[in-house]
């Protein structure tokens, strides 16, 4: 199947996604500064350079998109019709690579918690997530996962 919009369209669309510093994570960042957490950003000493580091609470957090991190059962994962070789490889790679940095990061002593872009779309929805965040901070818990459906 042939994309329906044209190739420099198409260049033009990509070019704008953001590894970091994307509107979620912003979202998670305005809430925990709000609450009176402090955090590091993208530190590069750690594996997958996490988008929070709360080191006071030997924490990390990634915010992920759900398409590139394949968030199951979620609306946003779709899978896309055209090239399906293609995508279906760099899914399985995206997702093997979570799976890795956040071993690396559960030996090393830091917490992981995953926060779903979904669940930060909506304001509700986002309050609901940053509320999730800072019981699981609190909670000393040191695997977590929130947003969407959780």
């Amino acid at each position: 199947m042939t994309d329906v919009i044209s190739r420099e369209r198409r260049s033009e669309l990509m070019s704008r996604i953001r590894g970091s510093n994307s509107e979620p994570e912003v979202a998670v960042r305005r809430g925990l500064h709000r609450a009176g957490f402090r955090f590091r950003l993208h530190l590069r000493k750690l594996p997958g350079r996490p988008d929070l580091v709360l080191a006071r609470y030997r924490a990390v957090i990634f915010v992920h998109g759900c398409f590139w991190h394949r968030h199951r059962g979620c609306p946003l994962a779709y899978r896309p019709k055209s090239r399906t070789a293609f995508w279906n490889e760099k899914f399985r790679q995206n997702t093997a690579r979570d799976r890795k940095q956040e071993l690396q990061l559960l030996n090393s002593g830091w917490r992981v918690l995953v926060v779903w872009e979904c669940g930060l779309r909506r304001e509700p929805d986002r309050l609901k997530t940053i509320e999730r965040i800072k019981r699981w901070l609190r909670s000393g818990s040191s695997k977590g996962e929130t947003g969407g459906r959780g």
